[in-house]
């Protein structure tokens, strides 16, 4: 794939977590997360966006939402679990998607909040119909996704370097 190849970045918030006395990293999915997952993947096939790679943080909760909504989708990407997205910073996120090869087109990225509502914000230079009054109304809720488009290498994503497409949220269905 050239530097000038259409790409896809979508980033999806884990679903809803339960609270047990356990450390943060290992909180499991709620009740209506187990149910908002699998809703999330439906939501995904639904875009026909074939994912080259889905990267998902470590932490229980974005692993059992990705093994939840990953059922839902027509072929199952490649898939990386990186430590570095839990309780990653804006500046570290953005640094994470520049180290993704260029022979991937569409990548998901499976995380948390505050960063993945920052992510999508930052990244969105432009944004079709009322996807970002939509993001900037509700927030990015648990389960919520977000689809930024761009053209060029990773290596050259940066703030506003993209077009927000879409945003999903469980709400919405």
């Amino acid at each position: 794939m050239s530097a000038d190849t259409p790409r896809r970045i979508v980033l999806l918030r884990h679903a809803k977590a339960d609270w047990p006395q356990v450390a943060d990293h290992d909180r499991p999915l709620a009740e209506r997360g187990r149910k908002d997952a699998p809703a999330a993947g439906l939501k995904l096939a639904e875009t026909g966006i074939d994912f080259d790679l889905a990267l998902c943080s470590t932490a229980a909760r974005t692993r059992e939402t990705w093994k939840l909504a990953v059922h839902e989708l027509p072929h199952r990407p490649r898939t990386s679990y990186e430590e570095r997205l839990y309780d990653a910073s804006l500046g570290e996120l953005i640094a994470l998607l520049n180290e993704t090869s260029d022979e991937v087109a569409n990548l998901l990225v499976i995380g948390h909040n505050p960063g993945m509502h920052a992510l999508a914000d930052a990244l969105s230079g432009r944004a079709e119909g009322d996807t970002l009054t939509r993001m900037s109304r509700t927030g990015f809720p648990a389960a919520a996704f977000a689809v930024v488009s761009f053209t060029g290498s990773w290596k050259t994503v940066e703030h506003g370097v993209g077009t927000l497409t879409d945003f999903w949220t469980p709400e919405d269905h």
